[in-house]
């Protein structure tokens, strides 16, 4: 790939990054929608518990095949 091909197309990426990332910060400042950092501790609560619940017991033996 043409190197200028490629730098117009990290540029236009970069700038729909940019684009959402704006989108993203303003819909956080919305009276009345979930602060993101009350968002993301109850997404990693979710996942801890998830994981918690996808493994083993404490003291289950593996099962023989």
């Amino acid at each position: 790939m043409h190197s200028a091909i490629h730098l117009a197309l990290h540029d236009s990426r970069a700038a729909e990054l940019r684009a959402e990332a704006d989108a993203h910060r303003l819909a956080a400042t919305v009276p009345g929608r979930c602060p993101v950092a009350l968002r993301t501790r109850l997404g990693w609560t979710l996942v801890e518990v998830g994981l918690r619940l996808a493994a083993p017991p404490k003291g289950a033996t593996p099962a023989a095949a």
